[in-house]
């Protein structure tokens, strides 16, 4: 990755070590962010046995958690762009790990959900803050790539979670284990982000001047068109992807009879070919930019739909022999669209707006059909006779979402390139 330095007129830098510092720190947490909720798939049937719980209520506990992120996601953003990046990501990574920690004492549904629910609204704001900073930090035309670099986190946090977490739990005390020792990395890392460097946060005003509040801003993300389809594309394509991370160790659990740590080392496998699938789709996304202005755009447009008929096909063949391949492929694909998708968050707004338009896709990913998808699944299991029959046909039907983003994403490839022109002259100013 280029290291070159650049300062724009108002004085902040691009590239160098604080940049790679930035990414570091920010990479780190991510990863914890999705070791914290991809963990629960895997200790979700020892949980549910443990506790007396339905599939419904095993569902509806991850629903909870995944609404808590939708309904913060965008307030919360919302102040960190008129507050600072940096000490938001501190304030909230300390947040989650201690109701993380807190998760694994309960003893009841209630018990469970309610500091789940606590562990969704320090998630919430960030990823929003994060993107914001980290596509800050690096030049705009290194930003597909270095947005895959970032995104590379979802499956090393997935890997760890299943993997390592269905080990822990297997082997060393039980599903509670896993929510105490993953607890302790978001305290020390939170110390690190304290000491990033931070962009000056600025006032976003209207086109009169008037300083924008929480309704106007959320009007003015969505007034963006290609931004507009985004949003309800992420939504749908998580259908696809909350599903299959939530309840693919279940099935495997109950179809081949194995204990949740070779369910999770499977799962992981799927999981590890992701951190292929995401740097090379932000290569491939700035590269198409540079040759076609809807490059960003077009890349998840292709790759979300085959990677839901690679879904569908793995769990047809029920992650074996064949199944197990396109899973794999799945793993790959899927994620592909993610950096460009990420990018694009961030391209078409102004500096005051850049966490505030990550956080309302996380809003809408989540709130628009994704949050629903692990209770439904549950429901739709329970409705037909529950066990590994049910459960897969569920799950197959839930790869739709995928088909259905790739035509919002489509859409909204028409409008990028003019997107982009109305926000091309602006700046960053350093943090006093």
């Amino acid at each position: 990755m280029e290291t070159e330095k650049k300062s724009n007129q108002s004085g902040f830098t691009t590239g160098g070590m604080h940049a790679h510092y930035t990414l570091a720190v920010c990479f780190l947490l991510f990863v914890m962010y999705f070791v914290n909720w991809y963990m629960f798939g895997v200790v979700l049937e020892p949980m549910k046995m443990d506790l007396g719980l339905t599939d419904g209520q095993a569902g509806a506990i991850q629903t909870g958690f995944l609404l808590c992120v939708a309904a913060f996601s965008f307030p919360i953003s919302f102040m960190v762009d008129r507050w600072s990046r940096r000490k938001a990501i501190t304030v909230m990574a300390i947040f989650w790990s201690v109701f993380m920690f807190i998760t694994g004492s309960g003893n009841s549904f209630l018990g469970v959900l309610a500091p789940r629910i606590m562990v969704g609204i320090g998630l919430a704001g960030f990823s929003g803050a994060s993107a914001a900073l980290v596509s800050a930090v690096y030049h705009q035309k290194l930003r597909g790539r270095v947005m895959g670099i970032f995104n590379a986190s979802i499956p090393i946090g997935a890997v760890i979670g299943v993997m390592l977490g269905g080990y822990i739990s297997a082997n060393h005390g039980g599903w509670r284990v896993p929510f105490y020792v993953f607890a302790i990395p978001g305290i020390i890392l939170s110390v690190f982000a304290y000491f990033m460097k931070d962009y000056k946060t600025i006032e976003h005003t209207d086109e009169c001047g008037v300083r924008m509040g929480f309704f106007s801003t959320a009007k003015t993300l969505f007034k963006i068109r290609s931004l507009k389809w985004v949003f309800i594309g992420y939504g749908l394509q998580d259908v696809m992807a909350f599903t299959f991370v939530i309840w693919a160790p279940a099935f495997l659990m109950r179809s081949q009879g194995i204990p949740e740590d070779k369910a999770g080392m499977t799962v992981g496998i799927i999981g590890v070919m992701a951190i292929i699938g995401a740097p090379l789709g932000g290569i491939l996304s700035d590269l198409w930019q540079k040759k076609n202005r809807r490059g960003r755009m077009l890349i998840p447009a292709i790759t979300i739909p085959i990677g839901a008929v690679m879904m569908a096909l793995a769990m047809t063949f029920e992650l074996k022999g064949i199944g197990l391949v396109f899973g794999i492929l799945y793993g790959v694909i899927a994620i592909m669209g993610v950096p460009a998708l990420s990018s694009v968050t961030q391209d078409v707004v102004s500096p005051g707006l850049k966490a505030a338009s990550w956080g309302m896709s996380v809003f809408c990913m989540y709130a628009i059909f994704g949050a629903w998808a692990p209770a439904f699944v549950g429901f739709i299991s329970d409705s037909l006779g529950g066990g590994a029959a049910g459960l897969k046909i569920a799950i197959i039907a839930a790869a739709s979402g995928g088909i259905l983003a790739g035509i919002c994403y489509l859409l909204g490839a028409r409008h990028y390139p003019s997107d982009l022109d109305k926000v091309k002259d602006v700046v960053f100013q350093s943090e006093c």
